[in-house]
């Protein structure tokens, strides 16, 4: 097996590409991008509430829902567009 020689410009290019990913990455997350689908505990998380204030708006029928297999999962879309919807402005 012959070995491969690694200089020190493909540890530069190395280093750029990868700079340039986490810059892609840190900018998606600073412009508020949020995964298609979030899991119950990364919902509770995201609005500040408890398991139990979730199943209440899951029953009610205020969050849309999915449920595969086991696991419940809901659409950040349409979990935007009922933050949206329940949005009370207080300008006077």
């Amino acid at each position: 097996m012959p070995a491969t020689i690694i200089t020190t410009e493909d540890l530069r290019e190395f280093k750029l590409e990868l700079l340039s990913d986490i810059e892609h990455i840190l900018s998606e997350q600073s412009q508020g991008q949020l995964k298609t689908y979030l899991k119950s505990s990364e919902l509770m998380d995201l609005l500040k509430i408890s398991p139990g204030t979730l199943q209440n708006l899951r029953i009610n029928g205020t969050l849309p829902f999915t449920k595969v297999g086991g696991i419940i999962y809901y659409d950040a879309a349409e979990i935007q567009k009922v933050m949206d919807k329940n949005r009370v402005d207080n300008t006077i």
